[in-house]
């Protein structure tokens, strides 16, 4: 089952001064499965988060068509020390989407509740703000945030890049055993081709605003065509892997 379907996306921005245009998504077209992670690689200004706003209905195409069959959608940012407000308490934080679809407050407690044990954060987390924690635990808190309203589809924005190898795996695995539980589907945003291959079942890769290479993961990573996709594994050929 389909869960999004882009249909020759464009969307151009005014360049420098109002002088030309900057081709940020030109005439991407995909498909994205349910329960199914997949990953949009590039390079910065390639594109990627863009097109990730478009699919959650930030922003709007110029041309072309997002067809989204989720009914809920949430987001997961890159940084997890802006991404939270600093005068919250994590309580407040996470039960926000909860609140503002006017739920009943037993049901958002005992929601709120479920949300924090799915990340594996201590009860006693609720009544604390993110400065007492650290990037790792500030980062399960923005995924308990998403998770509470039990969406269908999440767009993860370069969600490990500001945090070390080891909590980088961490939070991985967290995301792929909250999707085994409740078949959430991913769009993983990363330029970091060695967190794409743990997490994503299928791979698109970006530059400058167009798909220049798209498959399963295995086959791109290990079999790659285009020259900047190539490009792009050079880096990142002579670093360990993430494992298990």
């Amino acid at each position: 089952m389909m869960i999004v379907k882009c249909e020759n996306i464009k969307k151009f921005f005014p360049g420098r001064k109002g002088v030309g245009a900057v081709k940020a998504v030109d005439g991407v077209s995909l498909e994205i499965k349910k329960g199914r992670t997949f990953g949009l690689v590039g390079e910065s200004g390639s594109g990627k988060t863009t097109l990730g706003k478009i699919m959650l209905g930030i922003l709007k195409p110029d041309s072309g068509k997002v067809v989204l069959t989720a009914k809920r959608t949430q987001a997961i940012f890159q940084d997890p020390y802006n991404s939270l407000d600093p005068k919250m308490k994590v309580f407040d934080i996470i039960s926000e989407g909860l609140v503002l679809k006017k739920e009943p407050r037993d049901s958002v407690i005992k929601k709120v509740d479920e949300a924090l044990e799915l990340v594996r954060l201590p009860k006693n987390a609720l009544n604390k703000y993110p400065h007492q924690f650290s990037g790792g635990e500030r980062q399960r808190i923005a995924i308990g945030r998403a998770v509470v309203t039990h969406p269908e589809f999440i767009v993860c924005d370069e969600p490990v890049s500001s945090l070390d190898v080891t909590i980088q795996l961490q939070i991985l695995n967290l995301l792929k055993d909250i999707q085994k539980r409740f078949s959430i589907t991913y769009l993983f945003i990363s330029h970091d081709l060695r967190a794409v291959k743990f997490i994503c079942d299928e791979i698109a890769v970006m530059r400058q605003g167009k798909i220049v290479e798209e498959g399963a993961t295995e086959d791109i990573y290990f079999n790659p065509t285009d020259p900047y996709t190539r490009l792009l594994l050079s880096s990142v050929l002579d670093v360990y892997p993430l494992k298990t």
